[in-house]
């Protein structure tokens, strides 16, 4: 599939540059690793989001927690570990 991408010079300088340095053998090993990355990037901010509104929609549903109550039970449980 061919693609094209228009990139800023000191894009482009830095691709050329990965490139040199013997890390890729192209310009599209680049772009495509740069591209994984934001991939796994937006995974894990789909998955803190969820987390966001899970821990919401709990705190609605159950009522919000002081940081001194998250604590308190912090402790509980590490000292019941260590039992």
């Amino acid at each position: 599939m061919g693609t094209n991408v228009s990139l800023t010079p000191e894009l482009e300088s830095f691709a050329h540059y990965c490139v040199k340095s013997g890390d890729y053998n192209n310009v599209s090993e680049v772009v495509r690793s740069g591209l994984r990355l934001l991939k796994e990037q937006e995974g894990r901010k789909q998955a803190f989001d969820a987390m966001v509104a899970t821990t919401l929609q709990e705190a609605d549903e159950i009522g919000a927690r002081t940081a001194d109550d998250v604590l308190a039970q912090m402790d509980a449980v590490i000292e019941a570990a260590e039992r």
